[in-house]
């Protein structure tokens, strides 16, 4: 009873690992696509420039 059991654990968690990678391959690889994206990239410097305004205005209310 008890190799059973050990058994069925093991498969349980070789399906897992072979879940979680394949979880790993879509995200990654869909990660690459979205990096290419026009609309994504944009997105990006509009997040980027409003960081570094924010860093601004919160520079100069600071020395102010």
């Amino acid at each position: 009873m008890q190799s059973r059991t050990l058994l069925w654990i093991g498969v349980g968690a070789g399906v897992a690992a072979v879940t979680a990678l394949a979880v790993y391959a879509v995200v990654h690889f869909s990660a690459d696509n979205r990096r290419d994206d026009p609309t994504t990239v944009r997105i990006q410097e509009l997040i980027d420039e409003a960081n570094s305004l924010l860093k601004a205005l919160d520079e100069q209310r600071h020395s102010a």
